[in-house]
């Protein structure tokens, strides 16, 4: 059983398992999948905070993959809620 942060939506675990499946993920390519219903925007600063939890990893150009702990995550095999917030410490960007 998966064990979301208190800092997650209902719609993080959907763009985990997407980027999962698909190798990668951009606000764009989720907003526009039948699995994903909000708008670029809120993806986007979903991403941005699932990257500063270490769940994703940016690649630049607004790209992001899984990291291992995502895929721990995913599998339920990680609380994230023990996931600490890059933002927090300045090695991070702010986020929604």
């Amino acid at each position: 059983m998966r064990r979301s942060g208190t800092w997650m939506t209902i719609w993080d675990d959907r763009i985990l398992e997407v980027i999962r499946e698909e190798g990668s993920g951009s606000p764009s390519e989720l907003a526009s999948t039948d699995v994903i219903r909000v708008s670029r925007q809120h993806v986007s600063r979903r991403l941005q905070k699932l990257a500063d939890h270490q769940l994703l990893t940016h690649l630049g150009n607004g790209v992001y993959v899984i990291t291992e702990e995502g895929k721990k995550y995913l599998d339920g095999e990680l609380d994230a809620d023990e996931l600490e917030d890059a933002s927090d410490n300045g090695e991070g960007t702010a986020s929604a």
